[in-house]
């Protein structure tokens, strides 16, 4: 396959490893959040967003709970300076919420960025260098001390600055292409910045490592990350930040191993979305934690709702499988899915369970404003008797007895393969109808009456195929006595084999619905249900179905019999 042997190992491996980060179960408490949807997510778009889309963003943004957000490169382009001026002189950013902005270790795009946030009452600036081997030998033609300069030489810029504004904004420092870079250069690189801004407990200095291009597996990074943690100076007073992008597709890898290593801040983006593969996707993550007991402290309430926002802004789509945000990413169109996830979901009911075990759900879909009945269960071709009968209890209160289930199942499954297509509730509901409800033709009961005598006694007038009968049985209940009735008079041949009933609405006034499955000479079970106020006539009405479509399935396999012969 195509010329693998052109491709070597670029990452840097630490001088000394010591993996303690591998010996953590999984990550207890939430990073600080940082969205970079307003730079890094908005450069790799088509089409930009417009100044009034990012301001609809930058709200989304805060409701959903980032307290830093990076608003974008205000020196790289008028509309990105003009969205920063819109959201300090009109009051848009609050009180709790930090601007972060981004600028290289230019002198003029320094100066650029200051002026940009004059009146800012909180911010960050953002300053980076690429530091790797290949931009300092191919792009930059530099050395280790000279590009070590420039982030010196940027470091000092912004503390000048800074003092001279009389703003006490935070720093944030990143050696860009971290992962292409000798993992102790830039530590030394990332010291050395630290020395110029001296970071103390009110004004602590970020310094963020960015998998600007994922170069390795997931632990590599991790073990890159905890080499910096452990030799980092003012480490107390520093933020060990993560910008994780996703090439090799293991962004939440790099980024939950990284905080196992020591970072303590993460800068994302909502679905991923950024230049390549895009960004860490933050949704993933916070709710990645959210499923193992820990808070996000980021608020995913009404998922449909961001990601009807975020498409809108964007242009993007998200995609159904995403995790957690997609909108089939808890559908079961499987039969054996199906069945596990309505037994879970009724042992939950009854055992008033505390925490959540759902089978095939790894978060209860309403904590994200999801629905059971809408997103969970599915119906098509691959589906089952569990998620048929699911819907059917759901929607419309029908508990069907297991084999009736399967029977309705096998049914539903027919219908949505012939049509290529999904079914949804209403349509299922209205197919149970049509095959097991009020089939009354070619036999039909007109009426019924009882008396008591040695059992009960049924007169039963009944017609078939327009004659009409009166008959009279015996049996040991109504239903026995009516079935005996039917039998003996039209030499039917079959046995009562199930029966159950319940309530379908709870008052005094309410219906009943039976269900009564009956087994013909042949094996076979036929079923049918009844529903009225009077339960005596809703079981009746239930066992003359079964016997309509047992004659009419018997007919059917007579005539296909003849047709073979």
């Amino acid at each position: 396959m195509m010329n693998y042997r052109k491709y070597t190992r670029q990452y840097y491996m630490p001088p000394e490893r010591s993996m303690k980060w591998a010996e953590k179960e999984y990550v207890d408490h939430a990073p600080v959040w940082c969205s970079v949807d307003l730079r890094d997510g908005n450069q790799a778009l088509v089409v930009p967003m417009s100044l009034e889309q990012k301001v609809k963003f930058f709200k989304l943004l805060v409701d959903v709970g980032f307290k830093e957000i990076e608003v974008g490169f205000p020196a790289a382009s008028d509309t990105e300076y003009q969205f920063l001026r819109k959201l300090i002189e009109e009051d848009l950013i609050p009180d709790d919420v930090t601007v972060q902005v981004l600028t290289q270790a230019r002198d003029h795009i320094i100066r650029k960025t200051f002026e940009a946030l004059k009146g800012a009452k909180n911010a960050i600036v953002h300053v980076y260098n690429s530091t790797s081997y290949a931009q300092r030998e191919q792009v930059f033609g530099m050395s280790k001390e000279e590009i070590l300069k420039i982030a010196v030489d940027g470091a000092k810029l912004l503390k000048e600055l800074s003092d001279e504004a009389g703003a006490k904004y935070r720093f944030e420092y990143s050696p860009e292409s971290f992962t292409g870079t000798e993992v102790d250069y830039a530590t030394e690189v990332c010291n050395a910045v630290l020395d110029v801004w001296q970071p103390t407990p009110d004004r602590k200095a970020i310094i963020n490592l960015p998998s600007t291009v994922q170069m390795s597996m997931a632990h590599v990074y991790a073990s890159q990350i905890e080499y910096v943690n452990d030799h980092l100076k003012y480490r107390d007073n520093v933020v060990l930040s993560l910008h994780p992008h996703n090439d090799r597709g293991s962004g939440i890898s790099d980024a939950e191993m990284g905080m196992l290593a020591g970072a303590e801040r993460i800068e994302g983006t909502l679905f991923g979305n950024g230049e390549r593969t895009g960004n860490v996707d933050v949704v993933t993550l916070a709710l990645n934690m959210y499923a193992q007991g820990v808070d996000p402290k980021l608020d995913f309430t009404n998922m449909t709702d961001i990601t009807d926002k975020y498409e809108e802004y964007t242009g993007m789509k998200v995609d159904e499988r995403r995790p957690y945000g997609g909108a089939l990413v808890f559908a079961a169109f499987s039969g054996s899915h199906q069945d596990a996830i309505a037994k879970g979901m009724k042992y939950r009911e009854e055992h008033n369970c505390d925490t959540w075990t759902v089978p095939y759900l790894p978060i209860d879909p309403t904590d994200i404003g999801r629905s059971y009945d809408a997103d969970v269960i599915r119906i098509n071709s691959q589906s089952g008797k569990g998620g048929v009968g699911y819907i059917l209890e759901q929607h419309f209160g029908l508990k069907l007895p297991k084999k009736m289930r399967e029977a309705m199942g096998y049914i539903a499954k027919g219908v949505s393969d012939s049509l290529h297509k999904e079914l949804q509730p209403q349509e299922i509901f209205d197919l149970y109808r049509e095959k097991f409800e009020n089939i009354v033709e070619p036999y039909k009961i007109e009426e019924v009456h009882f008396k008591q005598h040695n059992g009960i006694i049924a007169e039963v007038t009944a017609t078939y195929e327009g004659k009409r009968s009166v008959i009279v049985a015996s049996g040991n209940g109504r239903l026995n006595a009516v079935s005996n009735a039917m039998k003996r008079h039209f030499r039917l041949e079959y046995d009562l084999v199930s029966y159950e009933e319940h309530a379908l609405e709870q008052s005094s006034s309410s219906r009943a619905i039976a269900y009564v499955g009956i087994r013909d000479k042949n094996g076979k079970i036929h079923w049918g249900s009844g529903v009225d106020v009077d339960i005596i006539k809703a079981s009746i009405d239930a066992l003359l179905t079964c016997i309509n479509h047992m004659t009419e399935s018997h007919k059917h396999e007579a005539g296909a019999a003849k047709q073979g012969l």
